[in-house]
């Protein structure tokens, strides 16, 4: 099994907890296209409904989820820390191996491709974020992670609301580019658009070399409707006409990893290019729930997952040609793991995890966050000392002048420092 945007097939050991794998049968991952709520379908690609067309964006937002709890212990080490070491004697990545290590962290060997990011100081990272309060349900947590609103009975994501804080309302504006459910994050009342490929992005029934009859004959007959029903359609081709520099970007495809994820941000890349006004796009990448056989410093599924999601995220950063200026990529996943490794070579649900932010605007070339130490009991966390939410609100002030009140309902964001002023 493959997950939609994962580097590698899960492990043949039966290491998937129960709930996750109840997720990924349920479509989160697979290859199906759909949005709740109001959608037209284009094609292979769903839109919501919109009024105009899009025009270029100032700034773009690219968000990769890490599914299924990725081990932010991992990807950026504490080696200072003496309890990462006494806590896993099978797993720990030696410090000697690390990349740009200072005094307290370093990266994983397996994100080599990332360092010429990390030198040129396009890339950060902010250590021990999440959520308020744990949550181990991967469910429920990716639920609250991406609606960013605890306790409202709204049905909107965050990145709708970042969308409704814009002056466009073109479903172009928000993006899930992976193929799969759109997420929760995308959820609401601002148009947006799902697709698995720049390509899949047409009229039902549309072929090439028809000389554009199937669009004349949908303006026939829903250009003088006045109903809402018509201002759908009418959107919906208005929206696909726009699309058309997109699919006329050069496919750089080859030069990707040849991963899931790869060909993935090939796409979204691609789509950036055509500059027809997008403003953020989903992406998923798993599946990173790691109960058994982690694997060591040198192979296994994190070294295959890190280098594949490093190895992904270089090339789409090489790929943006004229649009790097206003691109700004960050990951998120739902919850961290253990701090100590379980008789199985894994880690169990845990809390506090890494973020890792790159491109326009970011501060990068160091470790942010307020490092709150390690136990090492059987049910020790990585504590949560800042709040996800406070690094994409500055993401959100800083890239895109959006007021964080909107976008972050009831949340009073802390100073995290990671990203330049407007």
């Amino acid at each position: 099994m493959t997950d939609v945007t994962s580097q590698t097939p899960l492990p043949t050991a039966d290491a998937c907890c129960a709930e996750f794998a109840a997720v990924s049968r349920r479509g989160l991952f697979s290859g199906a296209v759909a949005l709740a709520g109001a959608t037209t379908f284009v094609g292979s690609a769903a839109i919501t409904t919109s009024a105009s067309a899009a025009t270029s964006a100032p700034a773009v937002l690219v968000v990769v989820s890490l599914r299924g709890a990725a081990d932010g212990l991992s990807l950026v080490v504490p080696h200072a820390d003496p309890a990462y070491y006494r806590a896993r004697p099978g797993i720990a990545v030696p410090a000697e191996r690390l990349l740009a290590r200072d005094a307290s962290f370093g990266l994983h060997p397996a994100l080599a491709p990332l360092l010429p990011l990390w030198d040129a100081g396009t890339l950060a990272a902010v250590h021990a974020t999440g959520l308020p309060a744990p949550n181990r349900s991967h469910f429920a947590a990716m639920e609250a992670v991406e609606d960013a609103d605890p306790g409202s009975a709204a049905r909107s994501g965050w990145l709708n609301r970042l969308i409704g804080t814009t002056s466009g309302t073109s479903p172009l504006q928000g993006f899930n580019l992976a193929g799969g459910v759109t997420p929760t994050s995308l959820y609401g009342p601002a148009p947006t658009m799902s697709a698995g490929k720049v390509d899949d992005v047409r009229l039902p029934g549309e072929e090439d070399g028809d000389g554009g009859r199937r669009r004349r004959s949908l303006r026939t007959l829903w250009d003088h409707d006045r109903s809402v029903l018509a201002r759908g359609m009418r959107s919906t081709y208005a929206a696909v006409d726009q699309f058309g520099p997109a699919e006329a970007a050069a496919d750089h495809s080859a030069s990707y990893p040849d991963t899931d994820l790869g060909r993935a941000l090939a796409e979204v890349a691609r789509a950036i290019r055509g500059d027809v006004g997008i403003e953020v796009v989903t992406v998923d990448h798993g599946d990173w729930d790691m109960h058994s056989g982690m694997g060591s410093a040198e192979r296994g599924w994190m070294v295959n997952n890190a280098s594949a999601l490093a190895g992904a995220i270089a090339a789409f950063f090489g790929d943006l040609g004229d649009q790097a200026g206003k691109v700004t990529l960050v990951t998120i996943s739902e919850f961290g793991r253990r701090v100590v490794e379980n008789a199985s070579g894994g880690l169990d649900h845990g809390y506090g995890n890494v973020m890792f932010v790159a491109g326009a605007g970011v501060k990068g070339g160091r470790y942010y966050g307020s490092w709150p130490g390690l136990g090492t009991g059987d049910d020790a966390d990585l504590q949560v000392t800042t709040d996800y939410r406070s690094v994409l609100a500055e993401i959100v002030s800083q890239r895109f002048g959006a007021s964080t009140a909107k976008v972050f309902p009831r949340f009073s964001p802390e100073s995290v420092g990671v990203m330049t002023s407007l």
